[in-house]
């Protein structure tokens, strides 16, 4: 496992950025018109529920960098579960990992993940380049388009294995911009698209966090037996709310989450850009 948190993270963007073109540019977009850098408020990860790579092996390398638990969410239609992660350094990116309750899915779906899963090497899982290592697996394109007519998390999640699926641009921290309405429309006017599901804007100052994203990339994934373009990873926006102690709000909102997860969905899925 990683010793050094910015070295992880600086890895885990470069293995993001390299499937999500858009990414670059929206952080050169906004860098240029800021004048400065961005700043990441989080990342988000996914996985299985199984044993040798649930939830918990991807929150081990967080813990041994001092990261702490905080919330926990259900996705009762998406049948997830998810936990975020935060350190004592407030400059620190939060981390939020999510998991398949593939208990929960098809007989058909749970022999295809486990046979996935099964092909993960014990001592990858604690590897340092784990969490930005994708699959471990082979799969064809048959079988991706089945997972996705069940479970969109799970054919992303075959396809492309283990890296994070979005960064996030504090809006806080932005030294022009102030909201996310202000943030979409820079990116629609430069031609990305922006994830409409449940609104542009997800939560609200109530909720002390409000969200938005682009739609996805794609990118080229080699399955087994051919190369296709997929959706492949999106970017962010963030800006939170100080609670009744002054604090700015640092966890996440499921209603919120659950229409991001949507960011990937193959039918709306943005060509990267």
């Amino acid at each position: 496992m990683h010793s050094d948190r910015n070295t992880l993270f600086r890895d885990l963007w470069d293995n993001y950025k390299a499937v999500t073109p858009s990414a670059d540019r929206i952080h050169q977009l906004l860098g240029d018109t800021q004048g400065d850098d961005i700043v990441n408020d989080h990342i988000a990860l996914r996985t299985f529920n199984l044993g040798k790579v649930g939830l918990e092996k991807l929150a081990a390398h967080f813990l041994a960098l001092g990261y702490r638990e905080g919330g926990e969410y259900h996705f009762e239609a998406k049948k997830l579960y998810a936990k975020h992660y935060e350190h004592p350094d407030p400059t620190a990116p939060k981390v939020f990992i999510s998991e398949l309750l593939v208990e929960a899915f098809s007989p058909e779906l749970q022999a295809i993940v486990r046979e996935l899963v099964a092909q993960v090497p014990e001592d990858a899982v604690t590897a340092d380049n784990f969490l930005y290592s994708g699959t471990h697996w082979n799969v064809d394109y048959a079988t991706y388009q089945r997972l996705l007519e069940e479970s969109e998390y799970a054919a992303w999640l075959a396809a492309w294995g283990y890296r994070a699926n979005h960064f996030t641009v504090n809006i806080n921290l932005l030294a022009k911009f102030d909201s996310v309405a202000e943030v979409n429309e820079v990116l629609k006017a430069n031609g990305f698209a922006v994830n409409s599901s449940g609104g542009e804007i997800k939560g609200s100052p109530q909720d002390l966090l409000e969200q938005s994203s682009t739609m996805a990339d794609k990118a080229e994934v080699r399955f087994s037996d051919r190369t296709v373009a997929i959706p492949s990873c999106f970017y962010e926006f963030a800006k939170r709310y100080p609670k009744a102690d002054g604090e700015l709000y640092s966890g996440f909102v499921a209603a919120s989450a659950d229409k991001i997860f949507e960011s990937t969905d193959a039918s709306g899925a943005a060509v990267g850009m």
